[in-house]
């Protein structure tokens, strides 16, 4: 069991992972993703109330 706990840890100080680049991009990429998602999301606004014909003729049948 001490051997098993020993090559973790050993196994930890090994495994140094370099980013490709500084960690705050990362924060900014995701911030420009959502911006962008969002944009998207905004531009779709009021597009059911484009087509007055198909809102008054639903009411007529219900």
């Amino acid at each position: 069991m001490n051997a098993i706990l020993a090559a973790a840890v050993e196994g930890e100080h090994e495994a140094f992972v370099t980013l490709p680049f500084p960690a705050v991009y990362f924060g900014v990429i995701a911030m420009g993703v959502f911006v962008l998602l969002g944009l998207i999301t905004w531009s779709y606004r009021d597009v059911a109330n484009r087509h007055d014909h198909k809102s008054t003729d639903s009411d007529s049948h219900h």
